[in-house]
């Protein structure tokens, strides 16, 4: 475990220092078909009151419905043994919904489909009605489990952030004109690796790309630790899990 002194709050952040995180997820898509690995970064929209024109993954809150989506595939079983430590009413469903999540968030911000391609219309529930029309059923198999992070006390919005990873080629479908002026993200672009930390990077996407490089360089295997970063005693902290 490491850790490093955190910024002191100011008075309005102590107004926050008792909200509780969100459950969240984000995917992260790599390519990994040329000599360069590239990941999908997406601008988000100057009048976001949250992260305003920053280089994010798609990603967002995990809802409730989200445990009870039919999906193809399953968890690894190291992920889902890592996605249940550190949580409060911990279980396999749970564990489940973060990476139904992922996929849901990252359709409805980039208009891509994880999953796979069937003979005929998967019954899916009305938020995602989009995948049965492609004959798409999503699929928690094709994502890795690469990091979680907690925002750390007395930010206006904080939460408990679950990143998943899956190679470009999961992509089944793409839906076009999600991302534009007037949606959540302006712009989408595979960025190699080595250059995304040159964009406009909040610090914890900063981190997720290292240790995601790290990683792929090690094998990309589903037994390696994950990383878990949070504030502990007013200070950051990096954990394994």
């Amino acid at each position: 475990m490491s850790a490093a002194p955190a910024e002191r709050l100011t008075n309005a952040e102590r107004r926050f220092a008792r909200m509780r995180p969100k459950d969240a997820a984000t995917l992260i898509l790599i390519d990994r078909s040329g000599p360069t690995f590239k990941v999908l970064m997406g601008r988000r929209h100057n009048g976001h009151a949250f992260l305003p024109g920053k280089f994010v993954f798609p990603g967002g809150r995990v809802e409730v419905d989200d445990r009870r989506v039919p999906v193809t595939g399953t968890l690894d079983a190291y992920d889902e043994a890592r996605l249940m430590r550190r949580v409060v009413r911990a279980s396999r469903l749970k564990a489940r919904a973060f990476a139904v999540a992922a996929i849901r968030e990252a359709f409805e911000e980039t208009g891509l489909m994880i999953g796979r391609k069937v003979d005929a219309p998967p019954t899916l529930p009305e938020g995602w009605l989009s995948f049965a029309q492609a004959y798409v059923q999503p699929d928690i198999g094709e994502l890795h489990f690469v990091a979680r992070a907690i925002t750390p006390p007395g930010r206006p919005r904080r939460f408990d952030t679950r990143f998943f990873a899956a190679d470009a080629l999961a992509i089944a479908h793409r839906i076009e004109s999600v991302v534009g002026p007037d949606a959540e993200l302006v712009e989408l672009t595979w960025v190699p690796m080595v250059q995304a930390q040159e964009l406009g990077l909040v610090a914890i996407t900063k981190l997720v790309l290292v240790d995601l490089a790290a990683r792929i360089a090690a094998g990309f295997g589903h037994e390696l630790p994950v990383p878990y970063y949070r504030a502990v005693n007013g200070r950051h902290v990096r954990e394994l899990l």
